[in-house]
């Protein structure tokens, strides 16, 4: 069962797929082991297995001592980037199959009106309809044999390699839908079929369509390698691995390939998890997650040691609607391109050179600038430095890269430089501020967690653009997703729309429903703790704020802490209108495992240096440390701290020091 614990003398292992590098960390025994091997985008698989063996040599332990083997990748949402999952059908009530196109009718940008949302991943050609209707009060429209019949004969004769089916109103009675599910099933048992009341049992067509058919798209295409990563595990002789899902939890192999929908946001969950957990060990529990890796940067905001969660999510211009850890992404990594654009401004991203051929400086065949090139220039990074996975750094390739950007723009080299860090520094600081400034919360009260290959080294900056006094780089930050992946429990989300007035609160209309879903979850997962949460509105709004309460809310209490999240979100609560539960939301969540990773601080020795570093305008002599410092050995800035995985730049008005827990924690001095 997902999220059976391993016993005392076993080991946790977690792999990480990122766009550049696959991480992987082992934990048992009071001691953490940590490795990163580039990515292998053609079969993620195959760098999974790469970055499992060069961890287990590290630690020289044998696969029988692995008790679980927790997996966060990209499959699924690379697939949904690039548009290349499966052939998907649509089955939709008559006179709804267009709802995909339809959508809602809102500018993908305010301020170019020509500008077009992405196609549908259904085309016309393979929507179908079926003549049924189901009202929120019930069956208004039987289906009837004879048209499932015709329905399903239009969809043989077409030859998906997927279904979505999301019928209208199912949320409320899902007869018809499992009807119309269970036929194509029978007539067509290969291909994978997706129905609304098992992905998403709640209101909105559009945002259930949308998400539904999201998962029907990708789960071939995650299921088939789900089933070439179990096969090389079990070869291996490791355990069946478990997959993060988007929510924050693991979840069975088999799930995940069923509902691929699940796992779109697994590898940023992991991180946030990570960040999280780590932060708590380092004494803060209200933490910014700050995760840089080659193409992205991913942010989330952390309170009282849990991560914030989202309902839903914009993935590309498409909308998904599941219960997902709240993760703001923009395209600025290590591995961003820089470039200029037709009015000669710099800028940084999305495009990215990847893991093949990488930055300029991997000596791969890369020509165009990217942020790690400009780092190195920098003197962030060592020149003829080898970085994790075994990869030199090569500064005279990096120095003809940034030199033809240069030219472009009029600048010298070290200029340019400078602009690169600073534009990808502003992308970041401004996906920090979306998930907190503009939804009420003042950065300045946490702490931020930075990790990633790139995090440490772009931290300070970002702390100063915030005012953010406390930096914490923890254990392993270079692979603290898949630290993060060691550490996470299971996890099973369950949601339905009730739509009940307050009035209808108060006579207990919502008990049924919150006893049912809690029943699902305890039955998923006995031994884990359970936790609801509601979405409410006033009367007449269009959107909900979500807010936890117990299992068995009273009406005042739901009230009360929805006005709370009101007055945070938007400034003001009306004490005179009528309140709405749109949905119930219960998630079983079992207990994380960070107590092998409390006595796994390493220290000792290190090597001590110095070089030429450029901070703004101004060239420095800073001091370089190789290695992990020991606890209470103070570091004032400028100083470059060298560790495994990743680099910590201490600026000038830095200071840093290594805790207990092994965290490297800066303050501004």
């Amino acid at each position: 069962m997902s999220g059976a614990r391993e016993t005392p003398d076993q080991y946790a292992l977690g792999v990480d797929v990122g766009g550049t590098f696959t991480d992987a960390a082992l934990a048992g025994r009071g001691r953490l082991f940590t490795a990163k091997v580039p990515t292998t985008p053609a079969d993620q698989s195959e760098g999974v297995m790469a970055a499992v063996e060069e961890v287990l040599a590290r630690a020289a332990v044998e696969p029988a001592m692995v008790g679980r083997f927790a997996h966060g990748m990209t499959v699924a949402t690379n697939a949904l980037l690039e548009e290349r999952g499966a052939r998907t059908g649509l089955v939709a009530t008559k006179g709804f199959a267009d709802v995909l196109e339809i959508g809602r009718q809102t500018r993908p940008e305010l301020y170019r009106p020509c500008a077009r949302a992405p196609a549908p991943l259904v085309p016309s050609e393979l929507r179908f309809e079926v003549d049924e209707r189901v009202a929120p009060e019930g069956v208004v429209r039987a289906l009837e044999p004879t048209a499932l019949d015709e329905a399903v004969a239009r969809i043989v004769e077409a030859r998906p390699d997927a279904v979505a089916v999301c019928l209208l109103h199912s949320y409320v009675d899902p007869a018809h839908e499992r009807a119309v599910a269970d036929t194509i099933s029978r007539r067509l048992p290969d291909v994978h079929v997706s129905a609304s009341h098992e992905v998403l049992s709640v209101f909105r067509e559009y945002e259930r369509t949308s998400t539904t058919v999201i998962d029907a798209y990708l789960s071939p295409l995650l299921r088939r390698y789900l089933e070439r990563l179990a096969a090389r595990a079990s070869e291996r002789g490791l355990p069946a691995p478990e997959i993060m899902s988007s929510g924050g939890g693991l979840i069975d192999a088999a799930v995940a390939a069923s509902h691929a929908a699940l796992t779109v946001l697994s590898g940023p969950a992991a991180g946030a998890v990570g960040a999280a957990t780590l932060g708590a060990l380092s004494g803060a529990d209200h933490v910014l997650s700050f995760d840089m890796g080659g193409t992205s940067t991913d942010v989330s905001v952390v309170d009282r040691g849990d991560v914030r969660q989202a309902t839903r999510q914009e993935i590309a211009g498409r909308v998904l609607q599941l219960p997902m850890v709240d993760v703001h992404t923009v395209g600025a990594g290590g591995g961003s391109i820089a470039w200029a654009d037709p009015g000669g401004a710099l800028r940084v991203g999305p495009q990215s050179a990847g893991a093949d051929p990488g930055p300029a400086c991997y000596g791969r065949g890369g020509s165009l600038p990217t942020v790690t090139d400009a780092n190195l220039l920098l003197g962030y990074l060592g020149p003829g430095a080898s970085l994790a996975g075994g990869v030199a750094l090569d500064a005279l390739a990096a120095a003809r890269a940034v030199d033809g950007l240069a030219q472009e723009l009029g600048l010298d080299r070290a200029e340019t430089a400078w602009g690169i860090v600073r534009v990808a520094d502003l992308q970041m600081a401004r996906a920090l501020r979306v998930v907190t400034v503009e939804r009420g919360i003042d950065p300045r009260g946490y702490a931020l967690v930075a990790f990633g290959g790139a995090g440490p080294m772009h931290a300070a900056r970002l702390a100063d653009e915030l005012e953010i006094g406390r930096v914490i780089c923890p254990p392993g930050a270079g692979v603290l997703s898949a630290v993060g992946l060691v550490v996470s429990g299971a996890r099973r989300d369950h949601v339905r729309s009730v739509l009940l007035a307050e009035s209808d609160l108060e006579r207990g209309a919502h008990a049924e429903t919150v006893a049912e879903l809690a029943a699902r979850a305890r039955g998923e997962l006995p031994d884990a703790r359970l936790e609801a949460s509601y979405d409410i509105r006033y009367q007449g709004q269009a959107f909900e704020l979500t807010v936890p309460g117990p299992l068995a809310p009273e009406p005042s209490l739901l009230r009360e802490r929805f006005e709370d999240a009101h007055r945070e979100r938007y400034g003001y609560a009306d004490d005179e209108a009528a309140i709405e539960l749109v949905n119930v939301r219960i998630a079983a969540v079992s207990e994380r495992g960070a107590g092998e990773l409390e006595s796994a601080a390493p220290g000792g020795s290190i090597d001590r240096g110095r070089r030429t570093v450029r901070f703004a305008g101004e060239e420095l002599e800073a001091s370089v440390l190789e290695g992990i410092p020991s606890g209470g050995a103070g570091i004032e800035g400028p100083a470059i701290i060298e560790l495994p995985e990743t680099t910590v730049v201490v600026p000038p008005g830095w200071r840093a020091e290594p805790d207990e827990s092994g965290a490297v924690t800066m303050e501004r001095t």
